[in-house]
C-alpha cells in the first residue's frame, strides 16, 4: 500500500507539487490522471526518493522512502520514460544483467525471465539484440526489467505509449495478473479507455494538487457526467488542461 499526505516539491520558482494526498491499495490498479505539467512524473520520482520532497509524508508498505530507500526499492518496480536499454545486449542478456544486480541468479533467474517473457508476449525478441527495437518492443523490455524481481508495488509512467494493439492487450493481461496477485499498481496515463476498463481507482491531479480520487464510476457520478474524459475535464477545469 502506498500512502501520500500533503507532498510538496518546488524547483526554484516552480511549484511542481503543491499538496498531493492519496492512498493506493494492494490488489488494485490506480490511475494517475492529470494534464501535461500537472506533476505526475515529479510525484512518481518522489515516491522512490529519486527526488527529495520539501514537505509531507510518504509511506510505501509503511516505510518512508527517504528514510530507508533500499528497502523501498527492493519492493518496488519503476517504469520511467527513459528506458536505458543496452543496444549490444540481447533482451535475455539485458534482463540477466539487471536480475543479477537485484541479487538473482542461476536457473531461478532464467526461469523468471521465461515467466516475464511469456507474461508480456515477448518470446520473439528474447534472443535479439535490442538495437533497432521499435518503441513498443523497447517498452516491453523495460517493463520486463521492472517486473523481474517480483516487486509488490509498481509505478508505471505511461506504459502503453507506442504499443500496438496486440502489445497493449499483452500489457493489460500482465497488469490484471499482477493485480490478482495482490500488487499495488500506480499507472500514469492519458488513455481514458484504459482507465475505464482496467483501473479500480483514479487519482486526478492538476497544477500539483490532488483534485479528486475515486473509481471511474464515482468520478462520473460526482460530476454528473457519463463520460470519464468529460468528467476529467470538469474536475481539472479548462484552465488546468491548458496549463
Amino acid at each position: 500500500m502506498i500512502e501520500v499526505h500533503d507532498v510538496r516539491k518546488r524547483f526554484g520558482e516552480v511549484q511542481a507539487l503543491g499538496g498531493v494526498s492519496f492512498s493506493a491499495r494492494d490488489g488494485q490498479i490506480t490511475a494517475l490522471l492529470g494534464p501535461n505539467g500537472a506533476g505526475k512524473t515529479t510525484l512518481l520520482r518522489t515516491l522512490v526518493a529519486l527526488l527529495k520532497r520539501d514537505h509531507g509524508t510518504i509511506a510505501i508498505d509503511g516505510v518512508d522512502p527517504e528514510q530507508d530507500p533500499l528497502t523501498v526499492r527492493r519492493n518496488i518496480g519503476f517504469l520511467t520514460d527513459q528506458f536505458g536499454l543496452y543496444e549490444r545486449l540481447s533482451t535475455r542478456e539485458y534482463l540477466t544483467y539487471f536480475g543479477e544486480l537485484n541479487g538473482m541468479g542461476g536457473a531461478a533467474l532464467q526461469a523468471r525471465i521465461e515467466e516475464v517473457s511469456e507474461l508480456l508476449s515477448m518470446d520473439d525478441i528474447l534472443a535479439r539484440r535490442t538495437k533497432g527495437f521499435s518503441q513498443g518492443q523497447r517498452i516491453k523490455v523495460a517493463l520486463a526489467r521492472t517486473l523481474l524481481h517480483r516487486p509488490r508495488n509498481l509505478l508505471l509512467d505511461e506504459p502503453s505509449r507506442g504499443l500496438d494493439v496486440m502489445s497493449t492487450r499483452a500489457l493489460r493481461r500482465a497488469l490484471s495478473a499482477l493485480r490478482a496477485d495482490g500488487c499495488c499498481v500506480i499507472m500514469a496515463t492519458h488513455v481514458m479507455q484504459e482507465v475505464t476498463h482496467l483501473c479500480d481507482d483514479v487519482i486526478v491531479i492538476a497544477k500539483g494538487h490532488t483534485v479528486a480520487q475515486g473509481s471511474p464510476h464515482e468520478l462520473c457520478r460526482r460530476t454528473g457526467i457519463a463520460s470519464l474524459e468529460d468528467a476529467f475535464v470538469s474536475l481539472v477545469g479548462e484552465e488546468g488542461i491548458a496549463a
